[in-house]
């Protein structure tokens, strides 16, 4: 229906007016330089109407201004009017006790520029898809919310939240239960999970017609995740050991108890082979299957011996619960002596490295975080900017990395008619810029407006709402300082 409506908006817009007439919009933005991403060029002096929810129409400034009026005009001092923003991987969880202060990182999404989020699961599924239906309605504010609900996993996992499979049948029933949530896809972890299970889950899901993400068996190979029909890889660690020649014998030893863990990764670190890499990305762009790199968080990680974020102005927008959660990271990492330190900045420089062959294999690279608890200082909404401009540090242009955060998202759900574009027809989730993104990707951080189901929030308004979320965070940590003192 909404797709419906969205043509027809669009097709009443081309239509005749009365003489001295002029169409009604709710909003129109004017003098804007629109940022065609797919074709990585600018149309200057350019307007765009929004009606309700959608884009009613948009061409040059002057032919908008007369057969347009609005509610609402926002001069866009030819600034640069790009697609909303999508972080296709982040994270809710930590727990009932902290649903409240999940809840708070919403707006911080908005205050970003990032109009829809792919939640790819924690310990509050539940909760979760509560708020997809309450943010559709208009009763929750955030960006839209397109989740997978509780993940697959095997039988007592490390994860929570998860659905537990110990059989055909219970996968079976998994999928049956996720399909009548009315999921937006479906996510497969590996804590537990048997890789013979993992394979048939993927096949299950394509079967009722959902896509399958999920993170892929040190038993199995990456090619049989593809084989069987995984929609997306999630963290370019997997992508890296899809690289290496020998994965196949490696995962068999494994699976056959040869090896353990330890010795696995290190033959898998050791084993990447760039014509194995470039074979193997090349038929991931065949079958269709995205990766998410994720690499910000891993970033993190890799070089706490060189910032441990402590000053990080952004912890005032994370709730003590949430913070509490990174200390698990943390803590591990700081264990780590010199020789350990060294090798995970390699093993990130190596995996990060591998990006710009995806990209010239023609595999479509989605922006997303990891972003949310257990993960550290990789906070929800600036993370996302963080991860572009790694896509550009390690090759990419900065058109290509604006793609993986505003076009790949919608193409992975099939939703580009309604997203991922600057058009009639379209959602009017918008950002506008102060400067260049094709020039500079860190201009995606200069935001000026945001508009989110063709509501408008001027810098004001996101400034207010980066305010509300410090004061609540303030409160909390008011809080947890008294119950402290009153345990001790």
């Amino acid at each position: 229906m909404n797709k419906l409506v969205s043509v027809l908006l669009a097709a009443l817009a081309l239509l005749p007016l009365p003489a001295g007439a002029k169409e009604r919009a709710d909003l129109l933005i004017r003098h804007a330089t629109i940022v065609d991403v797919a074709g990585a060029r600018l149309i200057p002096d350019q307007a765009v109407a929004t009606r309700g929810d959608a884009i009613v129409a948009v061409g040059g400034d002057a032919d908008i201004a007369k057969a347009w009026t609005a509610g609402r005009t926002i001069d866009g001092g030819q600034r640069f009017l790009i697609p909303g923003l999508w972080d296709m991987h982040v994270h809710f969880g930590g727990g009932p006790a902290l649903v409240e202060e999940n809840k708070a990182l919403l707006p911080l999404y908005i205050a970003h520029g990032i109009t829809t989020v792919r939640d790819a699961s924690g310990d509050l599924p539940d909760e979760v898809l509560a708020w997809r239906g309450e943010i559709a309605s208009g009763r929750l504010f955030g960006p839209t919310l397109l989740s997978s609900g509780p993940k697959i996993e095997g039988i007592k996992p490390v994860w929570k939240g998860t659905i537990e499979t110990g059989s055909k049948a219970d996968v079976d029933a998994a999928v049956t239960k996720l399909k009548g949530l009315g999921v937006d896809f479906v996510k497969i972890t590996d804590s537990t999970m048997k890789p013979d299970l993992f394979l048939y889950a993927i096949g299950k899901v394509r079967a009722a017609g959902l896509r399958v993400s999920g993170h892929i068996p040190l038993a199995l190979t990456v090619d049989q995740a593809v084989d069987a029909g995984i929609s997306s890889i999630e963290h370019i660690g997997y992508a890296y050991k899809a690289g290496v020649k020998g994965e196949a014998a490696i995962a068999a030893d494994f699976a056959a108890g040869r090896i353990d863990r330890a010795e696995a990764y290190r033959r898998l670190d050791a084993g990447f082979d760039p014509d194995t890499a470039t074979a193997a990305y090349r038929k991931l762009a065949a079958k269709g299957v995205y990766v998410t790199p994720t690499l910000n968080g891993s970033r993190v990680i890799a070089y706490l011996d060189q910032d441990d974020h402590t000053s990080d102005d952004y912890l005032g927008l994370i709730g003590p619960g949430l913070r509490a959660t990174y200390a698990w990271r943390v803590e591990r990492a700081a264990k780590a002596d010199a020789a350990a330190i060294a090798a995970r900045h390699a093993e990130y420089e190596h995996e990060a490295s591998v990006l710009p062959m995806l990209q010239a294999a023609g595999v479509t690279i989605m922006a997303g975080t990891d972003a949310g608890f257990l993960n550290s200082f990789n906070y929800p909404g600036i993370a996302l900017h963080q991860e572009l401009a790694i896509f550009v540090d390690k090759g990419l242009t900065p058109a290509q990395a604006l793609a993986t955060a505003t076009r790949a998202g919608p193409a992975w759900f099939g939703k580009l008619d309604h997203y991922g574009a600057v058009e009639a027809g379209k959602t009017a989730d918008l950002v506008l810029l102060d400067r260049n993104p094709l020039a500079d990707i860190g201009a995606t951080r200069a935001i000026r407006v945001v508009v989110v189901r063709g509501t408008a929030y001027d810098r004001a308004a996101l400034d207010t709402m980066l305010a509300d979320t410090r004061a609540k965070v303030a409160a909390w940590n008011a809080e947890a300082s008294r119950s402290a003192g009153k345990v001790e």
